[in-house]
Protein backbone atom coordinates (compact mmCIF):
# COMPACT_ATOMS: atom_id res chain seq x y z
CA UNK A 1 0.00 0.00 0.00
CA UNK A 2 1.43 3.54 -0.80
CA UNK A 3 1.96 5.62 2.14
CA UNK A 4 -1.03 7.67 3.72
CA UNK A 5 -1.26 11.13 2.35
CA UNK A 6 0.14 9.71 -1.29
CA UNK A 7 -2.43 9.77 -4.00
CA UNK A 8 -1.74 6.76 -6.46
CA UNK A 9 -0.95 7.95 -9.78
CA UNK A 10 -3.48 6.56 -12.83
CA UNK A 11 -1.84 5.74 -15.29
CA UNK A 12 -2.07 8.13 -18.51
CA UNK A 13 -4.26 7.40 -21.18
CA UNK A 14 -2.34 7.82 -24.93
CA UNK A 15 -5.07 10.29 -26.61
CA UNK A 16 -6.93 8.88 -29.06
CA UNK A 17 -5.22 9.16 -32.78
CA UNK A 18 -6.50 11.44 -35.45
CA UNK A 19 -9.39 9.75 -37.67
CA UNK A 20 -7.34 9.14 -41.53
CA UNK A 21 -8.35 12.01 -43.85
CA UNK A 22 -11.27 11.39 -45.80
CA UNK A 23 -10.77 10.21 -49.50
CA UNK A 24 -12.52 10.06 -52.91
CA UNK A 25 -12.93 7.01 -54.78
CA UNK A 26 -11.40 6.47 -58.40
CA UNK A 27 -14.89 6.70 -60.25
CA UNK A 28 -15.18 10.14 -58.56
CA UNK A 29 -12.18 10.96 -59.90
CA UNK A 30 -11.61 9.88 -63.85
CA UNK A 31 -15.41 11.30 -64.01
CA UNK A 32 -13.51 15.24 -63.23
CA UNK A 33 -10.07 14.53 -65.35
CA UNK A 34 -12.95 13.35 -68.21
CA UNK A 35 -14.45 16.85 -68.23
CA UNK A 36 -12.99 19.40 -70.62
CA UNK A 37 -12.98 23.19 -71.32
CA UNK A 38 -14.64 22.90 -74.16
CA UNK A 39 -17.39 20.99 -72.10
CA UNK A 40 -17.44 23.48 -69.93
CA UNK A 41 -18.07 26.50 -72.06
CA UNK A 42 -21.24 24.74 -73.60
CA UNK A 43 -22.98 25.09 -70.28
CA UNK A 44 -22.39 28.63 -69.88
CA UNK A 45 -26.00 30.45 -69.43
CA UNK A 46 -28.22 31.93 -66.93
CA UNK A 47 -31.36 30.50 -65.62
CA UNK A 48 -34.25 31.45 -63.27
CA UNK A 49 -36.22 29.44 -60.66
CA UNK A 50 -39.41 30.83 -58.81
CA UNK A 51 -39.15 29.83 -55.43
CA UNK A 52 -42.47 28.26 -54.30
CA UNK A 53 -44.16 27.31 -51.19
CA UNK A 54 -45.77 23.60 -50.69
CA UNK A 55 -49.65 25.20 -51.44
CA UNK A 56 -47.49 26.76 -54.96
CA UNK A 57 -47.27 30.53 -53.38
CA UNK A 58 -44.60 32.54 -54.97
CA UNK A 59 -41.96 33.33 -52.18
CA UNK A 60 -39.24 34.28 -54.59
CA UNK A 61 -36.47 33.70 -56.93
CA UNK A 62 -33.08 31.80 -57.33
CA UNK A 63 -30.69 32.65 -59.87
CA UNK A 64 -27.80 30.73 -61.11
CA UNK A 65 -25.11 32.45 -63.76
CA UNK A 66 -22.43 30.89 -65.12
CA UNK A 67 -19.87 32.67 -67.47
CA UNK A 68 -16.17 32.80 -68.36
CA UNK A 69 -13.69 34.96 -67.19
CA UNK A 70 -10.43 35.78 -65.66
CA UNK A 71 -8.82 34.59 -62.55
CA UNK A 72 -6.28 37.08 -60.77
CA UNK A 73 -3.80 33.99 -59.16
CA UNK A 74 -1.76 34.69 -55.92
CA UNK A 75 1.28 34.96 -58.36
CA UNK A 76 -0.34 37.56 -60.45
CA UNK A 77 -1.13 35.62 -63.42
CA UNK A 78 -4.21 35.86 -65.20
CA UNK A 79 -5.96 31.97 -65.92
CA UNK A 80 -9.23 31.28 -67.57
CA UNK A 81 -12.00 29.74 -65.60
CA UNK A 82 -15.68 29.55 -65.19
CA UNK A 83 -16.78 32.41 -62.81
CA UNK A 84 -20.28 30.80 -60.73
CA UNK A 85 -22.69 33.30 -59.59
CA UNK A 86 -25.91 31.92 -57.40
CA UNK A 87 -28.72 34.02 -55.51
CA UNK A 88 -31.63 33.24 -53.97
CA UNK A 89 -33.91 35.96 -52.22
CA UNK A 90 -37.32 35.06 -50.48
CA UNK A 91 -39.85 35.19 -47.72
CA UNK A 92 -40.51 32.13 -45.22
CA UNK A 93 -43.54 33.07 -42.80
CA UNK A 94 -42.80 36.77 -43.94
CA UNK A 95 -38.91 36.57 -42.32
CA UNK A 96 -36.39 37.87 -45.28
CA UNK A 97 -33.72 35.06 -46.12
CA UNK A 98 -31.17 34.71 -48.87
CA UNK A 99 -28.02 32.57 -49.69
CA UNK A 100 -25.60 34.32 -52.24
CA UNK A 101 -22.49 31.96 -54.02
CA UNK A 102 -19.36 33.50 -55.93
CA UNK A 103 -16.76 31.11 -57.14
CA UNK A 104 -14.31 30.95 -59.43
CA UNK A 105 -13.62 27.24 -60.64
CA UNK A 106 -10.99 25.40 -62.77
CA UNK A 107 -12.09 22.89 -66.29
CA UNK A 108 -11.57 20.53 -63.76
CA UNK A 109 -13.76 21.94 -61.38
CA UNK A 110 -11.03 22.91 -58.36
CA UNK A 111 -12.25 26.00 -56.62
CA UNK A 112 -9.72 28.57 -57.09
CA UNK A 113 -12.22 31.13 -54.70
CA UNK A 114 -15.59 30.39 -53.28
CA UNK A 115 -17.43 33.25 -51.18
CA UNK A 116 -20.33 32.72 -49.67
CA UNK A 117 -23.23 34.97 -47.79
CA UNK A 118 -26.72 33.33 -45.99
CA UNK A 119 -28.48 35.47 -43.62
CA UNK A 120 -32.03 35.24 -41.85
CA UNK A 121 -33.52 38.49 -40.66
CA UNK A 122 -35.88 36.97 -37.80
CA UNK A 123 -35.29 39.98 -35.06
CA UNK A 124 -34.09 40.18 -32.60
CA UNK A 125 -32.14 37.22 -32.82
CA UNK A 126 -31.02 37.55 -36.95
CA UNK A 127 -28.64 35.04 -38.40
CA UNK A 128 -25.96 36.32 -40.90
CA UNK A 129 -23.32 33.39 -42.00
CA UNK A 130 -20.40 33.95 -44.21
CA UNK A 131 -17.26 31.93 -45.52
CA UNK A 132 -14.64 31.98 -47.20
CA UNK A 133 -12.61 29.77 -49.77
CA UNK A 134 -9.04 31.14 -50.76
CA UNK A 135 -6.43 28.89 -52.26
CA UNK A 136 -3.04 30.00 -51.10
CA UNK A 137 0.65 28.03 -51.10
CA UNK A 138 -0.74 24.89 -50.99
CA UNK A 139 -3.28 25.24 -48.72
CA UNK A 140 -7.41 25.63 -48.98
CA UNK A 141 -8.14 28.47 -46.54
CA UNK A 142 -11.60 28.79 -44.87
CA UNK A 143 -12.72 31.74 -43.11
CA UNK A 144 -15.85 31.47 -41.52
CA UNK A 145 -17.64 34.14 -39.55
CA UNK A 146 -21.22 33.36 -37.83
CA UNK A 147 -23.01 36.52 -36.69
CA UNK A 148 -26.18 35.34 -34.58
CA UNK A 149 -27.89 38.80 -32.47
CA UNK A 150 -25.44 40.66 -31.55
CA UNK A 151 -22.86 37.95 -31.03
CA UNK A 152 -20.47 37.11 -33.67
CA UNK A 153 -18.28 34.12 -34.23
CA UNK A 154 -14.82 33.84 -36.59
CA UNK A 155 -13.23 30.88 -37.43
CA UNK A 156 -9.91 30.41 -39.58
CA UNK A 157 -9.03 26.80 -41.03
CA UNK A 158 -6.30 25.66 -43.19
CA UNK A 159 -6.76 22.30 -45.41
CA UNK A 160 -3.66 21.30 -47.89
CA UNK A 161 -4.51 20.57 -51.28
CA UNK A 162 -2.98 16.87 -51.18
CA UNK A 163 -5.48 16.20 -49.06
CA UNK A 164 -8.29 17.44 -50.90
CA UNK A 165 -8.40 15.99 -54.26
CA UNK A 166 -12.09 15.48 -55.70
CA UNK A 167 -13.13 18.32 -53.30
CA UNK A 168 -16.53 19.62 -54.69
CA UNK A 169 -17.59 23.44 -53.65
CA UNK A 170 -21.06 24.85 -53.87
CA UNK A 171 -20.13 27.09 -57.20
CA UNK A 172 -18.56 23.22 -58.85
CA UNK A 173 -21.44 21.73 -57.72
CA UNK A 174 -23.75 23.92 -59.49
CA UNK A 175 -21.18 23.05 -62.95
CA UNK A 176 -21.06 19.89 -61.98
CA UNK A 177 -24.84 19.24 -62.07
CA UNK A 178 -25.23 20.61 -65.27
CA UNK A 179 -22.66 18.27 -67.01
CA UNK A 180 -24.18 15.65 -65.63
CA UNK A 181 -27.83 16.92 -67.25
CA UNK A 182 -25.68 16.97 -70.48
CA UNK A 183 -24.59 14.17 -70.30
CA UNK A 184 -27.32 12.38 -68.98
CA UNK A 185 -24.83 10.48 -66.74
CA UNK A 186 -24.51 10.06 -63.17
CA UNK A 187 -21.24 8.57 -62.37
CA UNK A 188 -22.05 5.45 -60.76
CA UNK A 189 -20.53 5.21 -56.90
CA UNK A 190 -18.80 8.00 -57.16
CA UNK A 191 -17.54 9.34 -53.54
CA UNK A 192 -16.59 13.42 -54.18
CA UNK A 193 -15.71 15.64 -51.06
CA UNK A 194 -17.51 18.69 -49.36
CA UNK A 195 -17.81 20.88 -46.50
CA UNK A 196 -20.72 20.39 -44.19
CA UNK A 197 -22.88 23.15 -42.80
CA UNK A 198 -20.48 23.30 -40.02
CA UNK A 199 -17.42 23.87 -42.28
CA UNK A 200 -16.05 19.67 -41.52
CA UNK A 201 -15.06 17.86 -44.52
CA UNK A 202 -17.58 15.11 -45.62
CA UNK A 203 -18.66 12.73 -48.51
CA UNK A 204 -20.90 13.55 -51.18
CA UNK A 205 -22.82 11.30 -53.23
CA UNK A 206 -24.91 11.27 -56.26
CA UNK A 207 -27.59 9.05 -57.67
CA UNK A 208 -29.64 9.00 -60.76
CA UNK A 209 -33.38 8.72 -59.80
CA UNK A 210 -34.31 7.92 -63.86
CA UNK A 211 -35.97 9.91 -65.72
CA UNK A 212 -39.55 12.07 -65.19
CA UNK A 213 -41.84 13.64 -67.29
CA UNK A 214 -42.72 17.26 -66.27
CA UNK A 215 -44.84 19.69 -67.45
CA UNK A 216 -43.49 23.22 -67.94
CA UNK A 217 -46.14 25.85 -68.95
CA UNK A 218 -48.07 24.23 -71.31
CA UNK A 219 -45.11 21.66 -72.14
CA UNK A 220 -44.17 18.74 -71.20
CA UNK A 221 -40.87 17.50 -71.21
CA UNK A 222 -38.52 14.94 -69.86
CA UNK A 223 -35.86 15.57 -66.87
CA UNK A 224 -33.37 13.64 -65.31
CA UNK A 225 -33.47 13.28 -61.92
CA UNK A 226 -30.46 13.54 -59.71
CA UNK A 227 -30.33 13.29 -55.86
CA UNK A 228 -27.62 14.89 -53.75
CA UNK A 229 -27.05 13.85 -50.37
CA UNK A 230 -23.94 15.24 -47.89
CA UNK A 231 -22.92 12.47 -45.54
CA UNK A 232 -21.87 15.12 -42.52
CA UNK A 233 -20.37 12.97 -40.07
CA UNK A 234 -21.93 15.30 -36.83
CA UNK A 235 -24.97 15.76 -38.09
CA UNK A 236 -27.88 14.04 -39.92
CA UNK A 237 -27.25 13.75 -44.09
CA UNK A 238 -28.44 16.58 -46.30
CA UNK A 239 -30.32 15.70 -49.26
CA UNK A 240 -31.21 17.59 -52.66
CA UNK A 241 -33.30 16.87 -55.95
CA UNK A 242 -32.49 18.36 -58.91
CA UNK A 243 -34.33 18.01 -62.00
CA UNK A 244 -31.92 18.20 -65.18
CA UNK A 245 -33.01 18.94 -69.04
CA UNK A 246 -31.22 17.62 -71.44
CA UNK A 247 -28.98 20.64 -72.38
CA UNK A 248 -28.08 20.96 -68.25
CA UNK A 249 -30.81 23.61 -67.58
CA UNK A 250 -32.03 23.29 -63.92
CA UNK A 251 -36.04 22.36 -64.05
CA UNK A 252 -36.70 21.79 -60.14
CA UNK A 253 -34.18 21.57 -57.44
CA UNK A 254 -36.01 20.02 -53.66
CA UNK A 255 -34.00 20.20 -50.65
CA UNK A 256 -35.74 17.31 -48.54
CA UNK A 257 -36.91 18.31 -45.42
CA UNK A 258 -37.43 22.13 -46.86
CA UNK A 259 -41.03 24.13 -46.69
CA UNK A 260 -39.87 25.29 -50.29
CA UNK A 261 -38.75 24.32 -53.77
CA UNK A 262 -37.50 25.83 -57.05
CA UNK A 263 -39.26 25.58 -60.31
CA UNK A 264 -39.15 26.74 -63.42
CA UNK A 265 -42.53 28.39 -65.19
CA UNK A 266 -41.49 28.15 -68.62
CA UNK A 267 -39.43 25.85 -70.78
CA UNK A 268 -36.63 27.49 -71.75
CA UNK A 269 -34.46 27.59 -75.17
CA UNK A 270 -32.62 24.24 -75.52
CA UNK A 271 -29.06 24.99 -75.86
CA UNK A 272 -27.28 22.54 -78.81
CA UNK A 273 -23.87 21.40 -79.69
CA UNK A 274 -22.50 23.17 -82.91
CA UNK A 275 -21.92 20.41 -85.09
CA UNK A 276 -18.77 21.49 -87.18
CA UNK A 277 -18.43 20.71 -90.98
CA UNK A 278 -15.57 19.65 -92.97
CA UNK A 279 -13.50 21.76 -94.86
CA UNK A 280 -14.66 21.46 -98.23
CA UNK A 281 -11.50 20.13 -100.64
CA UNK A 282 -11.50 21.66 -104.03
CA UNK A 283 -9.30 19.87 -106.44
CA UNK A 284 -6.88 21.74 -108.71
CA UNK A 285 -8.30 23.27 -112.13
CA UNK A 286 -5.54 24.22 -114.46
CA UNK A 287 -6.55 28.06 -115.89
CA UNK A 288 -5.93 29.22 -119.30
CA UNK A 289 -5.38 32.87 -118.34
CA UNK A 290 -5.20 34.26 -122.22
CA UNK A 291 -8.64 32.71 -122.74
CA UNK A 292 -10.55 33.49 -119.59
CA UNK A 293 -11.74 36.99 -120.17
CA UNK A 294 -11.82 37.65 -116.39
CA UNK A 295 -8.38 36.84 -115.65
CA UNK A 296 -7.58 38.64 -118.96
CA UNK A 297 -9.11 41.53 -117.91
CA UNK A 298 -7.44 41.20 -114.60
CA UNK A 299 -3.82 40.90 -115.98
CA UNK A 300 -4.44 43.70 -118.43
CA UNK A 301 -5.42 46.13 -115.99
CA UNK A 302 -2.78 45.23 -113.65
CA UNK A 303 -0.09 45.42 -116.38
CA UNK A 304 -1.88 48.95 -117.49
CA UNK A 305 -1.42 50.03 -113.54
CA UNK A 306 2.23 48.80 -113.40
CA UNK A 307 3.24 51.04 -116.41
CA UNK A 308 1.50 54.13 -115.17
CA UNK A 309 3.06 53.29 -112.23
CA UNK A 310 6.80 53.04 -113.52
CA UNK A 311 6.08 55.95 -115.94
CA UNK A 312 4.99 58.17 -113.26
CA UNK A 313 8.53 57.11 -111.15
CA UNK A 314 10.57 57.63 -114.17
CA UNK A 315 8.70 61.62 -114.37
CA UNK A 316 9.36 62.27 -110.92
CA UNK A 317 12.85 61.23 -110.87
CA UNK A 318 13.36 63.21 -113.79
CA UNK A 319 11.85 66.20 -112.02
CA UNK A 320 13.76 65.98 -109.33
CA UNK A 321 17.50 65.91 -111.32
CA UNK A 322 16.77 67.82 -114.02
CA UNK A 323 21.10 67.51 -115.03
CA UNK A 324 20.55 63.97 -115.94
CA UNK A 325 18.21 65.67 -118.89
CA UNK A 326 21.01 67.94 -120.05
CA UNK A 327 23.93 65.49 -119.77
CA UNK A 328 21.55 62.99 -121.96
CA UNK A 329 20.33 65.64 -124.08
CA UNK A 330 24.25 66.73 -124.93
CA UNK A 331 25.02 63.88 -125.23
CA UNK A 332 23.14 63.09 -128.21
CA UNK A 333 23.48 66.35 -129.75
CA UNK A 334 27.21 65.40 -129.70
CA UNK A 335 26.23 61.76 -131.03
CA UNK A 336 24.64 63.04 -133.85
CA UNK A 337 27.05 66.01 -134.95
CA UNK A 338 29.75 63.76 -135.11
CA UNK A 339 27.76 60.39 -135.95
CA UNK A 340 30.87 57.71 -135.22
CA UNK A 341 31.05 54.35 -136.67
CA UNK A 342 31.66 52.79 -133.63
CA UNK A 343 29.19 54.35 -130.90
CA UNK A 344 29.98 52.44 -127.69
CA UNK A 345 33.84 53.65 -127.89
CA UNK A 346 32.39 57.38 -129.23
CA UNK A 347 30.44 56.98 -125.72
CA UNK A 348 33.03 55.76 -123.84
CA UNK A 349 34.87 58.48 -124.74
CA UNK A 350 32.46 61.42 -123.87
CA UNK A 351 31.27 60.05 -120.64
CA UNK A 352 34.85 59.00 -119.58
CA UNK A 353 36.50 62.35 -118.29
CA UNK A 354 33.45 62.39 -115.65
CA UNK A 355 34.91 58.58 -114.12
CA UNK A 356 36.59 59.17 -110.74
CA UNK A 357 39.63 56.75 -111.32
CA UNK A 358 40.83 57.56 -115.00
CA UNK A 359 44.25 58.34 -115.68
CA UNK A 360 44.75 62.65 -116.32
CA UNK A 361 45.32 62.65 -120.52
CA UNK A 362 48.69 63.51 -121.68
CA UNK A 363 49.41 66.95 -122.25
CA UNK A 364 50.07 66.51 -126.01
CA UNK A 365 48.17 64.76 -128.34
CA UNK A 366 49.74 61.06 -129.42
CA UNK A 367 48.33 58.16 -131.76
CA UNK A 368 48.95 55.73 -128.27
CA UNK A 369 46.09 57.68 -126.48
CA UNK A 370 44.41 55.63 -123.51
CA UNK A 371 41.86 53.26 -123.73
CA UNK A 372 38.21 54.69 -122.95
CA UNK A 373 37.91 51.81 -121.35
CA UNK A 374 37.91 50.20 -117.84
CA UNK A 375 41.61 48.68 -117.66
CA UNK A 376 40.59 45.14 -115.97
CA UNK A 377 43.96 43.27 -116.47
CA UNK A 378 43.97 43.42 -112.42
CA UNK A 379 40.87 40.82 -112.72
CA UNK A 380 42.87 38.02 -114.33
CA UNK A 381 44.82 35.16 -112.28
CA UNK A 382 47.53 34.44 -114.35
CA UNK A 383 49.07 37.88 -114.45
CA UNK A 384 50.06 37.17 -110.93
CA UNK A 385 52.05 34.34 -111.43
CA UNK A 386 55.94 35.29 -111.42
CA UNK A 387 57.71 35.02 -114.81
CA UNK A 388 59.40 31.67 -115.28
CA UNK A 389 63.04 32.03 -115.45
CA UNK A 390 64.86 29.68 -118.20
CA UNK A 391 67.12 26.99 -116.86
CA UNK A 392 70.25 25.38 -117.20
CA UNK A 393 69.14 23.26 -120.17
CA UNK A 394 67.97 25.86 -121.90
CA UNK A 395 71.03 27.45 -121.89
Amino acid sequence: MPPKGFKTQEPEVPPEPPPPPLEVNSEALEFLASLSKEEIQLLYFSETLCMVSESGQPLGEYTVDIRQAYFLTTEGEFTLSALVHATSRGQLDEIPCGTSISGYVSWSLETYEQHHHEFIKFLPMAFDRKITLMRRKGNMVMTRSVKEGEAVKTEKFKFNLNIMNGFISESANLVLLRVMGWRRKVPHNAKFLTFDAEGKLCHSTYESLGFQTIQLGSERTEAMVVEQTMHSDEDIPMTWQYYLLADGHLAKRIQVGSPFSCIITKKPIMREEDEIEPKPVFGKKSLDWEEDPQLFAIFRDRKISAQEELQASHTTYMRRHPEAQTLISDFLLFLLLRQPTNVVTFAAEYFGPFARNRPPPPPFRSSNRPSPFRNVSHLNPWNSLPEEKPGPSSQ
